[in-house]
């Protein structure tokens, strides 16, 4: 049959990504605790395509996905990365897995045991070199309560939920667990899924006791990942969706060079 993909383009004009995007997938990943767990990911896979094709084969990034089922993590995305460059004939490739992480975190108190889910990423790509780039992300729910508005009452604090991203480049493996813990310690108090009365009390006063801006979220996160020598790279950001404001309060770091 003709290979349409292969004929030749008379425009001249190379494409920097073209591929799939929103491929949902089973896969499995490496959980600390129970040594692998069973989720399902988003799956962006992307080529270059040099000036004098017409197009790529876009069947070929599930064929290689299959090849790699159902295992899909940190420890195997170069060597998919390899694989779809040298099928694709590309001088470089690119993968994005987006992913629902889940933990099972005890309440403070009562210690009744629930799930909180985490929006996690693996973000990956290799160059006409052959040099990969590994970059792992994880979002975390956090509680924050305000230092200025602690200070200035008479009694209570305004307190919200937020959101930090955090993402990392680093020199050999690291847990997801790591730093989602990493995350939450720097928030006024943890997110759970479950609480009893007796917990939703700790949280508070937790929470109350320990006063975060989004500057002091970023800038704690940012201090223990300068001080890791596994760490070659990160940026953190927090959004805070503010419970007295009709906006949101942002900060961000970024850290290290890029490879």
């Amino acid at each position: 049959m003709i290979d349409i993909q292969n004929q030749r383009d008379h425009r001249n004009i190379p494409i920097d990504k073209v591929g799939i995007k929103n491929l949902r997938y089973p896969i499995i990943v490496l959980d600390r605790r129970n040594k692998v767990q069973h989720t399902v990911a988003s799956i962006n896979m992307y080529v270059d395509l040099p000036e004098k094709y017409k197009g790529t084969h876009m069947s070929r990034f599930v064929e290689m996905l299959h090849l790699f089922h159902p295992e899909v993590s940190l420890k195997n995305i170069s060597e998919l990365l390899a694989h779809m460059k040298e099928y694709l004939n590309a001088a470089s490739a690119h993968i994005e897995i987006a992913f629902p992480y889940f933990i099972e975190k005890l309440a403070p108190v009562s210690k009744s045991p629930g799930l909180m889910d985490y929006t996690c990423r693996f973000i990956g790509s290799i160059n006409p070199q052959n040099k990969t780039d590994l970059v792992c992300e994880v979002m975390v729910p956090v509680s924050s309560v305000c230092p200025c508005s602690k200070e200035i009452s008479e009694y209570g604090a305004h307190n919200q939920r937020g959101e930090v991203r955090l993402s990392t480049r680093f020199k050999k493996f690291i847990w997801i667990e790591d730093m989602i813990e990493l995350v939450e310690s720097a928030a006024s108090c943890e997110v759970y899924s479950i609480l009893k009365r007796v917990d939703e009390k700790c949280v508070t006063e937790r929470g109350y006791r320990n006063p975060r801006f989004v500057e002091d979220i970023v800038r704690d996160i940012a201090f223990k990942l300068k001080r890791d020598d596994n760490i070659t790279w990160f940026s953190v950001s927090a959004e805070n969706f503010e419970s007295i404001h009709n906006h949101s309060a942002y900060a961000s770091i970024t850290c290290g060079q890029k490879p």
